[in-house]
């Protein structure tokens, strides 16, 4: 298939080199010209007056001299004019019958990218050959078609997740509000009931809202605020928001925390910090115990959460920065939305830094976030 775009460069290559073939063909035309012409002057001209035989014939030999320089000069310019025409004609033609060779892959990488669209994106041109320029563009249209797959994908799987999430809280409003309105003989402890079912409905729906709302301003996302921040103040402001709700389960805090500074935007670096110790308050075990460590270092400044909890299978533990994914438990729970540590991570890449978890012998999360000083 001849795209228009591709006949249209095919046809600019060929002229170009038709142009160039017929500059260096004029070129040569004329420096033999030139040499015919010298060597033709550099014959010895006879004395005036004298004759040569030709045929028999006595002729002049000044009038057969100018004769024979016009023949062949003639003869030069025809037969250096066909060669002329022959050999652009050829270039012409050579011109466009390899350039219609190179330019496949290039005619492969138009259509195969005119045939995509969102359910065609597993489409791929492959290998090609020779191994060129456009075997390289070939192959970074395909890494290309491959992270654009994986981000529709990865977009469809969180917009089917956050729907069933969402779904949850409002079938349980309707339900609620279905129920009690049927109901001619509701008191005033019923409605009361009923508005505290709803109220808590609200509130988790609200909070998945407000989590995704982050995770969409961070994930991929520049720092608006760049500026010196210490990890120990951020970790304190973050544990005071959690520590009722620990104290309530009986969890032991452990604080090893130090002055290490970092550089970035302090709403974020305290959201990291804060969803840290909210997801090990509560995926905690009741009675359990987190450590929370914060280290300074010349490039990079710690902070570590350990927790106590349930066992989690170290196969799938890459897993929990996905979103709507929980430690030991099935995409949907009772508590969070199951976006913490997806937030953590795109808060962390957005700083520069990086963040990895690994389970805990017996039961338990250790998160460590790693973050730039400057």
């Amino acid at each position: 298939m001849n795209l228009p775009g591709t006949r249209s460069l095919r046809a600019r290559i060929t002229l170009l080199a038709t142009v160039l073939v017929a500059a260096v063909s004029l070129l040569l035309l004329w420096l033999a010209w030139t040499l015919v012409r010298d060597s033709l002057d550099a014959v010895p001209q006879m004395p005036p007056g004298s004759t040569v035989v030709v045929d028999g014939v006595r002729v002049d030999a000044s009038t057969l001299a100018e004769q024979l320089r016009v023949h062949a000069r003639n003869r030069m310019l025809l037969f250096g004019s066909i060669a002329f025409l022959l050999v652009v004609a050829a270039a012409a033609i050579l011109a466009w019958t390899f350039t219609s060779r190179v330019l496949l892959p290039l005619r492969e990488i138009t259509g195969t990218a005119r045939r995509l669209s969102v359910e065609s994106l597993g489409e791929r041109i492959g290998e090609v050959r020779p191994r060129d320029e456009l075997a390289v563009l070939a192959e970074t249209f395909d890494a290309m078609l491959d992270r654009l797959q994986a981000a529709f994908d990865a977009q469809r799987h969180f917009v089917a997740n956050a729907s069933h999430e969402l779904r949850t809280p409002l079938s349980v409003i309707r339900t609620e509000l279905d129920v009690t309105l049927a109901d001619d003989d509701a008191d005033e402890a019923e409605l009361r009931r009923m508005g505290g079912v709803v109220r808590d409905a609200t509130e988790r729906a609200g909070q998945l809202v407000n989590s995704l709302l982050l995770l969409a301003r961070t994930d991929g996302a520049g720092l608006g605020v760049r500026e010196p921040v210490d990890l120990a103040f951020v970790v304190d402001r973050a544990w005071r928001a959690v520590r009722l709700e620990a104290e309530k389960r009986g969890i032991r805090a452990t604080f090893a925390v130090v002055p290490a500074p970092a550089f970035g935007d302090p709403a974020l670096l305290e959201r990291i910090a804060g969803n840290l110790l909210e997801n090990a308050v509560r995926h905690n075990v009741e009675g359990g115990w987190l450590e929370v460590t914060t280290q300074p270092g010349p490039r990079w400044s710690t902070v570590r959460v350990r927790s106590s909890g349930g066992l989690v299978d170290p196969a799938t533990v890459a897993e929990l920065f996905e979103p709507f994914r929980r430690a030991g438990t099935a995409r949907t729970a009772r508590h969070g939305a199951g976006l913490g540590l997806s937030i953590v991570r795109a808060a962390v890449a957005a700083h520069g830094g990086t963040v990895a978890a690994e389970p805990i012998v017996g039961g338990g999360l250790a998160v460590t976030v790693h973050l730039p000083v400057r």
